[in-house]
């Protein structure tokens, strides 16, 4: 028995073997001829998600016999290796003098399990990361390496897919001209202010993140990330009445920014401003766990002021709660999915707790009962507690997802956790 532990070392897998191919003929091996299998990323899942009683592969030592990267400048594509990190990933596309739309806030993320996972950045304008997907190369549970190019059918709804049609061994992603961004933070924010002129703040800036912990005094910081060339002119030092950072910030109070992207207005390549967080810094394990719920947009400001009710019982749990935006796209189990949540996209809070489980499990269903009717879908890879058949309901393309599965797993062995409790 093998044991592997999520980043956040609050779940001990349930796999009795971790292996990690080195060849697509050493993967279709363990493919073909393992009961259960499940592709393992970087782990930084907060629940069961990736999770199967079988082997757990992991594709950091994958060679398929061509570069980790590789650009096609006359398509604007990037083909990547689905094991490789964001943060690895933007480096060799910034030398190459491209980049991507968007980035989460942790660079440390494996490339396959955040497009799995619909996980994201912020941006009115800027959907998640799945979104860049232009095509994925894929090994099914016959042993088989399939291409699933941008026009084919099943593309939509095997791109946000939980693992469950096979092992993604690299993905086809679009990308853009690379561009410089300058970040700003401005410190007190009123809930009034916010409230009349929400679409305002996040369209303040490319990319827009709201950090509070729910006090009366309103968002405790607002990080603007802009990119240069959209606009040139320097940052006012007041922002709707919140000052202006004269030193780095770190989202949570009182922790030293040294391990944050640079900010105060110095711009710099996109890769080094997006995310939040330097990927030479190793991010800490086990000091925190993680929710998110993502809603209609248009439901902002009444989910601020649901949240700012529950306060008193969240405040003690938390570390900080970050809320941001994310365009629409049609992939079918994506949190963004237009069908389910409109043209205007959505509106994430991300909460970020202090490691006690069992009591973050307690309050969850009060803050899941606040956003019910506002549409709010949970993080596929964070902690939640609702119902698995209420959560699939908010999916109008579920059946369809779940067809799909059935048609590239028949006989079920690409499940296992939440995954099997889904489709089960």
């Amino acid at each position: 028995m093998t044991e592997s532990r999520t980043w956040a070392r609050n779940l001990a897998y349930a796999a009795h073997e971790v292996r990690h191919p080195q060849t697509l003929a050493e993967l279709s091996d363990v493919v073909r001829t393992a009961p259960r299998v499940r592709a393992l990323g970087t782990r930084h899942s907060f629940n069961d998600v990736a999770d199967t009683t079988g082997t757990h592969v992991v594709l950091d030592r994958l060679d398929d016999g061509r570069a980790p990267v590789e650009v096609d400048r006359a398509a604007m594509t990037a083909s990547v290796a689905a094991g490789l990190r964001y943060g690895e990933v933007s480096l060799a596309l910034h030398a190459e003098g491209v980049a991507l739309g968007a980035m989460a806030s942790l660079p440390h993320i494996s490339v396959a399990g955040a497009v799995a996972t619909a996980t994201h950045g912020s941006g009115d304008a800027e959907a998640n990361l799945a979104a860049a997907v232009a095509g994925l190369e894929i090994m099914t549970d016959d042993g088989e390496h399939r291409l699933l190019g941008r026009d084919h059918p099943d593309l939509p709804g095997a791109v946000v897919s939980l693992g469950a049609l096979g092992v993604v061994t690299r993905v086809l992603l679009d990308v853009v001209p690379t561009y410089a961004v300058r970040q700003n933070v401005y410190l007190g924010l009123g809930w009034d202010t916010l409230a009349a002129s929400f679409d305002a703040v996040t369209a303040s800036a490319t990319s827009v993140s709201l950090f509070t912990r729910w006090g009366d005094g309103g968002v405790d910081q607002v990080w603007q990330k802009q990119a240069v060339g959209r606009s040139d002119a320097p940052a006012p030092e007041e922002y709707l009445g919140a000052r202006a950072a004269v030193s780095a910030m770190h989202p949570l109070p009182g922790v030293d920014a040294a391990a944050c992207t640079a900010q105060l207005g110095v711009p710099g390549p996109w890769n080094e401003r997006l995310p939040h967080f330097r990927l030479d810094h190793t991010p800490s394990n086990g000091e925190e766990l993680q929710s998110e719920f993502l809603l209609p947009r248009r439901h902002a400001v009444a989910a601020i002021e649901a949240m700012r009710g529950l306060a008193p019982v969240i405040r003690p749990l938390l570390q900080v709660t970050e809320i941001r935006t994310v365009a629409a796209d049609r992939l079918w189990m994506s949190t963004a999915n237009a069908d389910a949540a409109g043209a205007d996209g959505v509106v994430g809070f991300h909460f970020t707790w202090n490691p006690a489980q069992a009591e973050v499990e307690a309050v969850l269903p009060r803050i899941e009962r606040a956003l019910a009717p506002f549409d709010a879908r949970p993080h596929w890879g964070k902690v939640f507690t609702e119902d698995v058949r209420d959560v699939v309901g908010r999916y109008p393309r579920f059946g369809d997802f779940r067809a799909l599965a059935e048609r590239y797993d028949p006989a079920g062995r690409f499940r296992g956790g939440y995954v099997e409790a889904m489709l089960g």
